[in-house]
């Protein structure tokens, strides 16, 4: 079992950072596979970014590569999510995910693939 907190959420103007940190729980945490999904409302949960166990390979979405970067720390069971020049469209609840060791990239973009979540931080960018 894998228990997980996202915290770092707020109000930020455009152009501005945030930096979300994931706790998790659990003495396995260093096999997990871990991914940022985020969901604005009235829009489907989407993929935002995720990290392999190593942290060696990281993968982004399209709309934040270059702005946003994951980052894992095994020794402190934690993930983060630094989140630079955000815009109003990144506004939205942003999850922590943990999935069981993955061996094809392409289930890291599949929300349906991870088994633990957490409960969500709220990140609003005025304009």
């Amino acid at each position: 079992q894998v228990q997980l907190v996202e915290s770092g959420g707020g109000l930020v103007q455009t152009g501005g950072s945030l930096r979300l940190p994931c706790a998790a729980s659990g003495r396995t945490f260093s096999i997990y596979a871990m991914g940022w999904f985020r969901q604005a409302p009235g829009k489907e949960r989407e993929f935002v970014s995720a990290i392999n166990w190593t942290g060696g390979s990281t993968y982004y979405a399209d709309s934040v590569k270059g702005r946003f970067t994951i980052s894992r720390d095994n020794a402190k069971n934690t993930v983060s999510l630094q989140m630079n020049s955000l815009k109003p469209e990144d506004t939205a609840v942003y999850y922590c995910a943990a999935a069981r060791p993955f061996y094809s990239s392409s289930n890291y973009y599949i929300a349906g693939k991870y088994d633990y979540w957490g409960q969500g931080t709220q990140v609003t960018v005025s304009s």
